[in-house]
């Protein structure tokens, strides 16, 4: 981890105030969203915005892999062998553990290209 970037800032984004670290954080945080989401020219134009949406999309999705998890045993339990129920708990882990990283990262760029800084504690 680069100690100038803040925690959660993903790899896939160059540093706030390299070449062209907009266009990928742009690029990241489409991939983060539905694909249809790339025809709204609105969230080309205003980066922050596209932030915004990508922040609520994965926060419904993390919410959506709990309630999945907190759920499945008792809504499958009747229609999933043992080995598939443990399979699928593992699935909700892992995907909640994915949402929950890349929202500490939405949060990290989306602070940058609002011209935030940020500034390591000693």
């Amino acid at each position: 981890m680069d100690p100038t970037l803040p925690p959660g800032w993903p790899a896939a984004v160059r540093p706030p105030g390299a070449p062209d670290w907009e266009h990928t954080a742009v690029a990241w945080l489409f991939d983060l969203v539905p694909p249809d989401y790339r025809a709204h020219e609105v969230l080309r134009r205003y980066p922050v915005l596209l932030a915004r949406f990508a922040r609520d999309h994965v926060a419904a999705g993390l919410e959506a892999a709990r309630a999945g998890w907190r759920t499945v045993r008792v809504e499958l339990a009747d229609d999933l062998p043992a080995d598939a129920m443990e399979a699928a708990i593992t699935a909700y882990e892992r995907e909640g553990a994915r949402l929950a990283s890349a929202a500490r990262g939405v949060e990290a760029v989306a602070g940058a290209l609002r011209g935030e800084r940020w500034v390591p504690r000693l």
